[in-house]
């Protein structure tokens, strides 16, 4: 494919070429020694302090006036400034790394390393004085940087989702701020590791390729594995496979799992997503509600220093306790009609009065999944649990001690979205497997999302599972939540993308 360079693009292999000639290595392989940062220098500095520093990052601006310039220098911390100095940076006769190196041949976006010591302007802005400056990266494209006119008006920022999504790595050196996200989402996961392992729970590693999919409801992305010649697929989840670990003796593992779900895309979902699944045995789900309450109040902690969350127009707490309704109460609550009763049919009668779309392939519970889904999660704007759902909708989870046809369940939701779900664990072998031949006959009903028969699981818990609760939460989900961000796709730093059509000018 033949390649076309734009001008801007032309002129810097050119200083490329020219870098080269002149003995600069445009690329050099050689160690330099960093000590500091732009934000440790700012942090610690103070007037009259001598202070040598070792410094490295993208030059972002500069401003030549003759024999010294002040350019700007952006590190992984955030930005300096710098003073070059002719005579400072070339001390014998050859003035050509300023003259001709830094004046001429280095561009914006370009990576240099600086050696110097630290001072205060006139106007009061730490600077670096530059004694030392090596070239240590030459870029080939130019930075799409806003321009600011006289106005203060910025113009041509880097703003479109589909070039910020797909080039990420200019996102982040052009929107800086974006940084904070992923930072945050860093010591989200930080912070629930080090909650659950003060409890003692061990994290474990599952099979990402498993002969069967299972452990939850959704279509599996399919692959084939040449030297078995089996065909395996992309976990959906890691459920069963923990839970294996139980019957094995572990009465507390987690996981951070990397799951796959071939289904639709939207600014909630993504092919490829993060949960924490947990799963500790002697416990039922109603203990696992109190540790879920008590996890995420840390992690708002630690994140923000309280438990207020501000996430879009909304002022989210999550102090303990939550709110809680059973799955029958929310729909009666936000509905005003009882379907705790109804027979399938009229369930699906009342769906299309309510105007959910429904079809035939529906069962029992996935008609409530679905009435509940329309019209109460948009309600659910403050942490909520919801309960004891239709034991349909629940064929991995214990049927309720207490009521019959449901099972012990919550899911958590929080600014309209589910972020958690969990299960008093099935533990019954009989019981499981006649579950899951009732999931078999959805999936002949036209159910794409029903669950596979396992027998190797069937037959772990023949060997004895103790009393278990399970959880899985979502961290892309309750990432976005954490850091008010409106789409996962700016929690995931390479988010799914369609193909890119690349043209000529590429």
């Amino acid at each position: 494919m033949t390649i076309v360079l734009s001008e801007q693009e032309l002129v810097r292999r050119e200083s490329l070429q020219k870098l080269r000639d002149l003995g600069v290595d445009p690329y050099p392989a050689a160690l330099f020694d960093v000590n500091t940062t732009s934000k440790q220098i700012k942090g610690k500095y103070k007037e009259g302090d001598e202070l040598n520093v070792v410094l490295a990052g993208r030059l972002m601006s500069r401003r030549i006036m003759g024999k010294a310039s002040f350019a700007e220098l952006q590190d992984s911390d955030g930005k300096i400034q710098i003073y070059v100095n002719r005579d400072e940076i070339c001390e014998g006769e050859d003035k050509t790394m300023y003259n001709t190196v830094f004046k001429k041949l280095l561009d914006i976006g370009d990576i240099i390393g600086v050696t110097g010591t630290v001072f205060i302007t006139k106007v009061g802005e730490i600077s670096v004085k530059v004694k030392e400056l090596k070239v240590l990266t030459k870029s080939l494209r130019p930075l799409p940087l806003p321009k600011v006119d006289a106005d203060g008006t910025v113009h041509d920022a880097f703003t479109d989702p589909e070039k910020r999504y797909r080039q990420r790595y200019v996102d982040l050196v052009v929107n800086p701020e974006v940084k904070d996200a992923f930072i945050k989402r860093t010591k989200l996961t930080n912070s629930m590791r080090e909650f659950l392992n003060k409890k003692e729970y061990i994290e474990v590693e599952t099979p990402i390729l498993q002969p069967l999919y299972g452990g939850a409801a959704a279509r599996p992305f399919k692959t084939h594995h040449n030297t078995l010649d089996m065909d395996l697929y992309l976990r959906i989840a890691n459920e069963l496979y923990l839970k294996r670990l139980v019957v094995g003796g572990f009465d507390g593992v987690y996981e951070f799992s990397k799951d796959f779900r071939n289904e639709g895309m939207s600014r909630f979902h993504n092919p490829e997503f993060t949960q924490m699944e947990l799963y500790v045995a002697y416990k039922d789900y109603a203990w696992m509600m109190d540790l879920v309450e008590e996890m995420v109040e840390k992690i708002a902690m630690d994140l923000h220093g309280t438990t207020e969350v501000q996430v879009g127009d909304n002022l989210i707490n999550f102090q303990r306790p939550w709110r809680r309704y059973t799955m029958y109460e929310a729909i009666e609550h936000f509905t005003g009609i009882d379907i705790s009763k109804m027979s399938e049919h009229t369930i699906a009668e009342t769906a299309k009065k309510l105007g959910v779309d429904v079809d035939k392939s529906m069962g029992r519970g996935k008609l409530i999944d679905e009435i509940f889904g329309e019209k109460c999660e948009e309600q659910l704007i403050q942490p909520t649990f919801i309960t004891d759902y239709p034991v349909e909708m629940s064929p991995l989870a214990k049927k309720h001690r207490g009521h019959e046809g449901l099972a012990e369940r919550f899911e958590g939701f929080c600014n309209r979205k589910e972020i958690c779900n969990a299960f008093s664990e099935l533990n019954d072998p009989i019981d499981q497997r006649a579950r899951f031949e009732e999931q078999l006959e959805l999936g002949k009903r036209g159910d794409d999302e029903a669950m596979l028969l396992d027998e190797d699981f069937l037959r772990a818990i023949e060997y004895g599972m103790p009393p278990t609760a399970g959880l899985g939460i979502g961290i892309d989900r309750l990432s976005m939540i954490m850091t008010n961000s409106n789409s996962i796709q700016d929690v995931l730093f390479f988010p799914q993308m369609k193909a890119e059509k690349r043209g000529a000018e590429e």
